[in-house]
Order: C-alpha cells, then sequence, then structure tokens
C-alpha cells in the first residue's frame, strides 16, 4: 500500500501531478472536492465561495477536517489500488492525519514554482487574471493557503519537485515518482525525480 500526497501553491502544478497519476491508473482523491461538494450541500458557487467554505470547515470541525472527510474516499480507493494520490494538502496538521493513518506509507510531495511562473499558469488557465491586477488575486490565494498552515506542510515534504522546467519534463518526474512508489519501476524511493529529504 503506498498514499502519495501532494502539496503546494495555486498554479504549482498539483492538477498536472494528478492528471499523471490517473493515466497511470492511480486513484485519486483531491482534498478541494471536498470542499466543492460542502459549497454545494450549502447552496454555494464552489467557484465563489471555496475559500469561505474551506475556513468554515475548518473552524467548524477542526483544523483537520478536510483530511478527515477525504480518509475514506482514500480508504475506499485502496480497496481497488495498491497505491492513491491526494491532491492537495494543505497544512502540517492535514499532514499529521495522513501520516497517523498510514504510517510509513504515507509519502508527501511539494510541488514548487516561482510565483512569476505560478501567475503566468494562472493566468493561462483563466482561474484568474495576474495579468490585469499585478498578481494580487494570487498573492491573495498564496496567503489564504499560507494562512492554513502550507509552508509546514511543504516543509516536512519528503521530495521536492522544483517545477520550473518544460510541462514534459514535469510530467516525467511525477510519473517516475509514481511508478517507484506504487512499485511499477526497479529501486526505492526516487532521488533523480526531485530533492529527496
Amino acid at each position: 500500500m503506498r498514499v502519495i500526497g501532494t502539496v503546494g501553491l495555486p498554479g504549482s502544478g498539483k492538477g498536472e501531478a494528478a492528471r499523471v497519476a490517473r493515466e497511470e491508473g492511480i486513484p485519486v482523491v483531491t482534498m478541494g472536492d471536498v470542499i466543492r461538494r460542502e459549497c454545494r450541500d450549502r447552496g454555494l458557487d464552489p467557484a465563489e465561495h471555496h475559500g469561505r467554505v474551506a475556513r468554515a470547515l475548518r473552524e467548524e470541525n477542526g483544523p483537520d477536517a478536510i483530511a478527515a472527510r477525504s480518509l475514506p474516499l482514500v480508504e475506499d480507493s485502496l480497496d481497488s489500488s495498491d497505491t492513491v494520490l491526494v491532491d492537495g494538502i494543505r497544512s502540517g496538521v492535514e499532514v499529521d492525519r495522513f501520516e497517523e493513518a498510514f504510517g510509513d506509507d504515507f509519502l508527501l510531495v511539494s510541488i514548487e514554482a516561482p510565483f512569476d511562473l505560478r501567475a503566468d499558469r494562472v493566468t493561462e488557465r483563466g482561474r484568474d487574471k495576474p495579468a490585469e491586477d499585478g498578481g494580487e488575486a494570487l498573492r491573495r490565494r498564496d496567503e489564504r493557503e499560507l494562512g492554513f498552515g502550507m509552508r509546514d506542510a511543504m516543509d516536512r515534504a519528503d521530495v521536492v519537485i522544483e517545477n520550473t522546467d518544460t510541462l514534459e519534463a514535469f510530467r516525467s518526474r511525477v510519473r517516475e515518482i509514481i511508478r517507484t512508489e506504487a512499485g511499477t519501476a526497479d529501486g526505492g524511493r526516487s532521488t533523480s525525480a526531485g530533492v529527496e529529504r
């Protein structure tokens, strides 16, 4: 069994890493989907109220509330797959929850990129318009994520991928880590695919 968690600021490449996992036949549990579902349950638009509902869930149910709601989804996925990727860990408290649940079978991957590069990516996918507002929307999102404790989670990562090269190079690094951790490649933990801590 292997549970691979990803952490990273907006535009770092977490969604692309999840796409690679799916292409490799690895189920993906997206923690943001828990928040989007809660938005809909509360009659709110996920695109507009995602951050507010994420804060509310943590205030109402504790800082690990979203991880706690994600765990059953991970466990269900492990019924049919030896490896699961958890997309979008946002705090050290959430890392604690996954480590408690899966112990040494949990691997945390931090995906990192400079602000300007992330701003370009976010603009390209149409989520924010950093070029129009000087990056303020992305800075606000970064502050919100860091406010949840993301820096602590990133600092605790087992593997860091610096996503500053081409898309194909990044996808190749992610694929190597997934195949190694899923036991479909030779050898132990990948060090060539990222910086091992």
